[in-house]
């Protein structure tokens, strides 16, 4: 039996015409093949024996089987250890494979193509590649097996070499099975999501079942501590481009993602400022130098070491204002010419441009928790305003309504108790994270009067009910003329009636947006 047999059979073909010819010329393999993996070896002029005549079957059923034969298996799975095995592949005429390169075929590419019917996607799902990989990647002892073209400089170089062959391939074996889990995850997903009756939780919509697969994106230097480790797996680099500064941080990731969630809530030219996830200055106004000015005046210190957002292009105006200020992060859907000059001389400072779009889609959240985690459809609803509900004996003016509606979209992405004053489309103060809402309102308006603003006829935005009548009064004490809220508390009476005492308007949406 010939101990030098590479079985070769890829959809995507980069650097395997080079590979192959190494393999034959260098290291005195046999190649065997299929279809168009075959055709472009004999192009190269290589020798290679279709996998049909090797086998004495026929591909059939339009391709679907051809591999699925124990010439092939057997050939993968014999163990070189065991004279028992070897028998029986002598007996047989079974010839030893030592080299597999399967590469699949691109289901996912197939239904991430917009238009991809149901039947593509079937086809698409590669059977005869996984098991060649996986019955190769258990022989790892004595069998080679490449999924990647990336790996191919690294497996010609170990080839001779037997102890440094035998440690890639343990790492190639492990790389053959995460492939395949990840790529059964996307077969999984694909399948829940076209069912109409699907293997799911009637009233919610959950797989029995979760199954989830992420490439490495980025080893970080820590966590959200120095002696944390920390990772980033995923597409956020799809999302975004970094154009200039430092590499990104757990926190900073974190961030950046809390700020594109809130920026995507506003069409107007619209400047936030976050730190530690939490908004602490937000505004809209006709340019973004104008909501730049409202902003940063909510609060003066917080954004120190903050991140800056903004809906529109970032220009040398902008740039001008916000250059001498500390700032980790600022991140637009595009930077003019002129402001990435201006900000090329502070080299340690974060440029992102949002190649999606500010606003990432709609997705699920989840969470870890002990022995497992938590999922959630991501709170992207902010209720239908005129489904909101008047329950004061005042109406708003339609000034307290321009800023109630623009509170309540920043309201929704500051941590739970959360409490904000707004007038007009700016943010004049914000109180985030406390234990009771009350607090949270007097967090607010003291961060206000830190910052020199007068919250007279402003309006005060919850983003859960006020439980007592004490958060409304400390509100109305400050200024607060109106009030919006989910509504929905027990005691829902006392409080319309100490807003009616006070001749405030207050508006119940009847939804929440807890964020803890």
């Amino acid at each position: 039996m010939n101990s030098k047999l590479a079985l070769l059979s890829v959809s995507d073909k980069t650097g395997l015409r080079e590979f192959a010819t190494a393999l034959v010329n260098e290291h005195g393999y046999k190649l065997l093949s299929t279809g168009g993996t075959a055709r472009l070896l004999r192009e190269a002029g290589l020798p290679v024996t279709d996998v049909s005549e090797h086998t004495g079957s026929p591909e059939i059923m339009e391709g679907r089987v051809k591999t699925l034969h124990p010439k092939v298996h057997g050939g993968l799975l014999c163990r070189r250890d065991k004279e028992e095995h070897l028998a029986q592949a002598r007996e047989h005429g079974i010839e030893l494979i030592d080299l597999v390169v399967v590469n699949l075929y691109p289901f996912e590419q197939t239904v991430a193509r917009p238009g991809a019917t149901r039947e593509e996607a079937i086809e698409n799902i590669d059977i005869g590649g996984p098991s060649m990989l996986r019955s190769a990647a258990k022989n790892h002892d004595a069998v080679t097996v490449v999924c990647d073209p990336a790996d191919y400089g690294a497996v010609l170089e170990a080839l001779g070499d037997e102890k440094k062959l035998a440690e890639l391939r343990r790492r190639l074996a492990l790389k053959v099975f995460q492939r395949t889990a990840a790529y059964d995850a996307a077969i999984a997903g694909y399948l829940e999501a076209d069912l109409a009756e699907p293997d799911l939780d009637a009233a919610s919509g959950f797989p029995a079942k979760l199954t989830l697969s992420f490439d490495r994106a980025q080893t970080l230097r820590y966590g959200e501590n120095p002696h944390q480790k920390a990772a980033l797996y995923g597409t956020f680099h799809e999302h975004f481009e970094q154009l200039q500064g430092k590499a990104l941080s757990y926190n900073n990731i974190l961030d950046i993602t809390a700020a594109t969630y809130l920026i995507g809530e506003f069409e107007k030219p619209t400047v936030a400022i976050l730190k530690h996830t939490n908004p602490c200055g937000v505004a809209s106004a006709e340019d973004l130098k104008s909501a730049w000015e409202a902003a940063f005046a909510t609060d003066r210190q917080a954004p120190f070491g903050g991140i800056i957002v903004v809906n529109q292009t970032l220009d040398e105006a902008l740039a001008l204002e916000i250059k001498d200020i500390f700032t980790e992060v600022i991140i637009a859907p595009r930077f003019s010419d002129e402001a990435l000059e201006i900000f090329r001389k502070k080299k340690n400072l974060r440029l992102m441009v949002a190649r999606t779009g500010l606003g990432a889609e709609s997705m699920r959240e989840i969470r870890s928790v002990v022995g497992g985690v938590l999922v959630q459809d991501r709170d992207a609803i902010l209720g239908d305003p005129a489904a909101f509900k008047v329950v004061t004996k005042r109406e708003p003016t339609p000034e307290e309504w321009a800023s109630m509606l623009f509170g309540w979209k920043v309201c929704k992405h500051v941590k739970s108790n959360a409490i904000v004053y707004c007038r007009g489309e700016r943010t004049l103060g914000i109180g985030a994270g406390q234990m009771a809402r009350v607090d949270s309102s007097r967090i607010a308006v003291w961060k206000a009067r830190e910052a020199g603003l007068d919250l007279k006829g402003s309006v005060v935005v919850s983003e859960a009910l006020f439980p007592f009548a004490d958060g409304l009064l400390a509100a109305a004490d400050a200024g607060a003329t109106a009030a919006i809220q989910p509504g929905g508390a027990i005691r829902d009476e006392e409080v319309i009636a100490a807003a009616n005492e006070r001749d405030m308007a207050m508006v119940f949406t009847g939804i929440r947006h807890f964020k803890h």
